[in-house]
């Protein structure tokens, strides 16, 4: 474990863009920390801090430097590996011949700056979704397998977050190829830095460090024990896909319908949600025919839709099969869960749902029911 000093983070951002790799990391804009290309670390939300609860978002200023002090906002690095938008392909009619033209897998190489260990766990879900099985996504596995991921131990647990219960953080364990754990103190401001790849060495050893000692692993271990202490929220796991898989017809998913607006805002932040839709267009001519991927959502009426018409027509089912799939039948389908407790989908709720609150209460009926049939 080495030691990176803070007026060394330029010249590492430097070396990622020498060695052909776009910097991607956290920056403001818009009053909310999204992922964006960065330049310099004067880019990063330094001395900024974010306040979440359910539905609600702000940003304040910390006033004491940092440079990753905040939790994970509104956006994923899904953003990039997995485009909102993607042509598939290009129809032409010529010289009465259709010729079909594919778009090419990009060459793009992405140094994610910033990773955190729920969000590494959500890349890792994605590859299982997109490269881990028969059918294959290689636009996705071009980019992934190009991308350079420079991760950050969180030393703040937002009010959302419940990384813990589902044991993807907050402290960063693999998957990366260099690990910073910042430390701030009266005196100091430095990174504490891990190598996990080759490619990572690589770009470490061309910047200029220095060696830590047991005082800084010590430094270390005191953020992420902080960390973890200020986690609020949890989920019970246990037994739960069995319990949410026997529970479909629960008036409880009526109920929570009546706050929830189907709007997908907590399919559009989740980290792993993968829902898509294919549209066609043509030109006037009718010589020339795009093939578009677009994300979609499991809550609008129409992404249900076969034959005859949408198979979930009501608010409920819609919100049964988001949650229902995320933390059961994801099991079944990739042998992990679709949630990594990164608490983006209670945030960005405009009315708040928490889906640990809604998980749990189904939980709770189950056992209640199956306890009353034992005493009965």
């Amino acid at each position: 474990m080495k030691i990176i000093d803070i007026y060394e983070f330029d010249n590492l951002i430097n070396k990622l863009k020498e060695k052909g790799y776009t910097p991607i990391g956290p920056t403001i804009q818009n009053g909310a920390i999204i992922y964006s290309e960065i330049n310099s670390s004067s880019d990063l939300p330094i001395g900024f801090t974010d306040v979440q609860k359910p539905g609600f978002y702000r940003l304040e200023n910390s006033g004491n430097g940092s440079y990753f002090n905040f939790v994970v906002g509104p956006q994923s690095w899904k953003k990039f590996l997995y485009p909102s938008i993607q042509k598939l392909f290009t129809a032409y009619y010529k010289n009465n011949k259709l010729e079909i033209e594919r778009e090419e897998d990009t060459k793009t190489k992405y140094a994610f700056i910033g990773v955190r260990a729920c969000e590494i766990n959500s890349i890792e879900i994605q590859d299982r979704v997109f490269f881990g099985g028969e059918f294959q996504n290689s636009k996705y596995k071009t980019l992934r397998k190009n991308s350079l991921i420079i991760a950050v131990n969180c030393s703040k647990a937002g009010s959302n977050c419940f990384c813990t219960s589902m044991g993807t953080g907050p402290e960063v364990k693999s998957g990366y190829d260099i690990l910073l754990t910042e430390i701030l103190n009266e005196n100091e401001h430095y990174f504490l830095i891990e190598i996990g790849s080759e490619r990572g060495n690589e770009i470490v050893s061309e910047v200029n460090t220095r060696d830590s000692n047991e005082i800084d692993l010590e430094r270390k271990h005191q953020v992420i024990q902080k960390t973890i202490s200020q986690i609020q929220k949890h989920l019970d796991t246990e037994n739960l896909k069995e319990i949410l898989l026997k529970n479909f017809e629960n008036p409880l998913w009526d109920e929570v319908a009546k706050r929830c607006l189907a709007c997908g805002n907590c399919t559009m932040v989740c980290p792993t949600c993968f829902c898509m839709t294919v549209e066609d267009y043509t030109d006037l001519q009718k010589t020339k025919a795009e093939r578009i991927q677009k994300w979609d959502s499991c809550f609008t009426l129409e992404y249900s839709y076969i034959h005859g018409g949408s198979v979930r027509v009501s608010i409920g089912s819609r919100y049964r099969q988001w949650l229902t799939h995320k933390l059961a039948s994801w099991h079944e389908q990739f042998g992990t869960s679709g949630c990594v407790g990164c608490g983006r989908c209670i945030t960005w709720c405009p009315v708040g749902i928490d889906i640990t609150e809604e998980a749990t209460k189904i939980k709770k009926v189950s056992q209640y029911q199956t306890t009353s049939m034992e005493e009965t």
